[in-house]
């Protein structure tokens, strides 16, 4: 069942999606060598409370945090621990936010001090290959125009594209119908339209595509244990282009104080 969503709860969705925004730029604040995953969960999960509302992954399933918290060779679902940032990790922080009712669901890959260029490629090439999937979010074109923009971008580049792992409808649940792949056919697929609400989200690989899941029964990591990256936005289908209901703004403008 796919739900479609007036222009109000897309507007409620706009305000959770933002509101998960602004937590990603409160964590980028502590992003550096020596920080735990685990300080940076709690930064998150206070300032969703903070700002009334509840974090949408804690308890999801089970999942043990706020942040889905993962490192280097790491794609998704990392637990945040003990862990401390090193200088030349990558670390995809993935957060969701629930508030009136209605979920946001955000993911930013973030540098720490000095990272090899070959994996600060990977990650413009991951960044830009959303905003290809995204340019195909709009009403009369096809779930797989988003995933083929977003394969054709990053294959040409020699990357690879996760296929175990999707985007999804977003709304009162955090994962909805449809499914929405980071590869595909062009005119494949569910005919989007408007009141259509979802996470576009490629996980890129700087080696194979394929990956394991670890024994924590969360985090996956690719098989070859090379890196990878991993962007999102919550965006709703649009007549003539999507709007995007999250934003990097908010981070970007922390790291660039930061430099």
């Amino acid at each position: 069942m796919i739900y479609y969503k007036t222009k109000e709860e897309i507007e409620l969705i706009r305000i959770s999606s933002l509101l998960v925004a602004k937590t990603l730029a409160e964590v980028a604040k502590h992003i550096q060598p020596g920080v735990s995953t685990k300080f940076l969960d709690k930064i998150a999960e206070d300032f969703i409370i903070s700002n009334n509302a509840v974090p949408g992954f804690k308890g999801y399933n089970g999942f043990p945090a706020t942040l889905c918290i993962s490192l280097n060779e790491n794609v998704v679902h990392g637990i945040p621990g003990k862990y401390e940032l090193k200088d030349g990790d990558i670390v995809s922080v993935d957060c969701g936010a629930i508030k009136n009712g209605f979920y946001g669901d955000s993911a930013y890959t973030f540098t720490v001090g000095e990272v090899k260029p070959e994996i600060l490629a990977l990650l413009k090439a991951t960044k830009e290959s959303l905003y290809k999937g995204i340019e195909f979010a709009v009403s009369g074109n096809r779930i797989g125009d988003i995933g083929f923009g977003i394969q054709n971008y990053v294959e040409t580049r020699g990357y690879s594209v996760v296929r175990d792992l999707v985007g999804h409808g977003v709304g009162r649940n955090l994962h909805e119908k449809p499914e929405v792949p980071n590869y595909g056919r062009r005119g494949s697929g569910l005919k989007l339209q408007e009141g259509l609400v979802i996470a576009i989200e490629p996980m890129i690989n700087l080696g194979k595509k394929e990956v394991v899941q670890e024994n924590d029964g969360w985090t996956i990591r690719t098989i070859d244990n090379l890196p990878s990256a991993h962007f999102e936005h919550t965006i709703a289908i649009g007549k003539d282009k999507a709007d995007i209901l999250s934003s990097f703004e908010y981070i970007e403008e922390v790291l660039k104080n930061k430099n």
